[in-house]
């Protein structure tokens, strides 16, 4: 879909496109290429998009995969879609993958859902392990609906996402950067960083404030944490980074008896004036299981 097409079928239908919704189309045909490519989709895999706005991704999608659920917010957005990819009512389902009818003859499934993408993944417990996310996603909910993907006991097996180029960098950041935070461990617990790519604002409509970036997230074969213990990790993790400028060890003292967070750093070699932000992901994923078992 070129840009021309965007500006005519928003003109006919009189749609003014909300900033609160984050809606900026990606119209550049090579960064939608790129995307998909990232997405290294087979005719195997099912796509959850967030966002699909008026469709340009949806489409490369439907031609690579078997199956692509879409969550629109915009009732306005969900009618263009149902009508431009010839489809029925679009419904609010607690499950739509189960209660439509599967394409014939190798032909992809597209279910288009009327729904805030963040509210669904907060209220579906599904399991998406065997799906894959590819989305621009809206700027104003890409950070929690990505942790709320990433931190499901069943996530999707690969992420590639489009959002603003400094959320991509948090993703991909190393301890010891000012990237490296909360977003960074809460996702990495479960996926590595893959590839990225910039993306710039000209390739948008209309364009962005920032620059944005496609980044991809591949989920680890093994878990780091069993699922009991994954609270304690993000309890750790949300005390460390909520004053950066802190030793990590004087915040976390506000949730553990002092001399079990000594023995603990002793152990893990961590030094008492360490600050959060130079503390690699092994090191908290460790120090999770050990604190758990303390409050056995």
């Amino acid at each position: 879909m070129r840009l021309s097409e965007m500006r005519q079928l928003l003109a006919a239908r009189g749609i003014r496109l909300t900033k609160s919704l984050g809606q900026n189309f990606l119209h550049d045909a090579n960064q939608l290429r790129r995307i998909v490519a990232a997405s290294a989709l087979t005719k195997a895999d099912k796509v959850l998009e967030i966002g699909p706005g008026l469709g340009p991704l949806t489409e490369l999608l439907l031609e690579q995969a078997g199956e692509v659920l879409a969550i629109e917010k915009d009732a306005r957005l969900v009618e263009v879609l149902k009508q431009r990819f010839n489809l029925g009512q679009a419904s609010r389902l607690s499950h739509p993958a189960e209660s439509a009818e599967s394409g014939t003859g190798g032909t992809p499934v597209l279910r288009l859902l009327h729904d805030d993408a963040l509210d669904y993944v907060r209220r579906e417990a599904r399991d998406w392990s065997e799906w894959k996310l590819v989305a621009n996603l809206p700027y104003s909910v890409a950070s929690p609906i990505l942790v709320e993907l990433a931190q499901a006991w069943r996530g999707p097996r690969r992420m590639v996402v489009t959002l603003q180029i400094e959320v991509a960098k948090r993703l991909q950041a190393k301890p010891g950067t000012p990237d490296y935070g909360l977003l960074t461990l809460l996702v990495q617990l479960d996926y590595e960083p893959q590839s990225w790519f910039k993306i710039p604002a000209s390739c948008f409509f209309p364009e962005p404030d920032v620059d944005s970036a496609c980044a991809c997230l591949v989920r680890r074969e093994q878990p780091r944490l069993l699922p009991e213990q994954r609270d304690t990790f993000k309890r750790i993790v949300k005390r460390s980074f909520s004053q950066r400028r802190k030793m990590m060890l004087k915040l976390l003292k506000e949730d553990w008896p002092e001399p079990r967070l000594v023995a603990e750093f002793e152990r893990l070699r961590l030094s008492p004036q360490i600050r959060a932000e130079e503390v690699p992901l092994e090191q908290f994923a460790q120090m999770a299981q050990a604190l758990f078992r303390g409050l056995k």
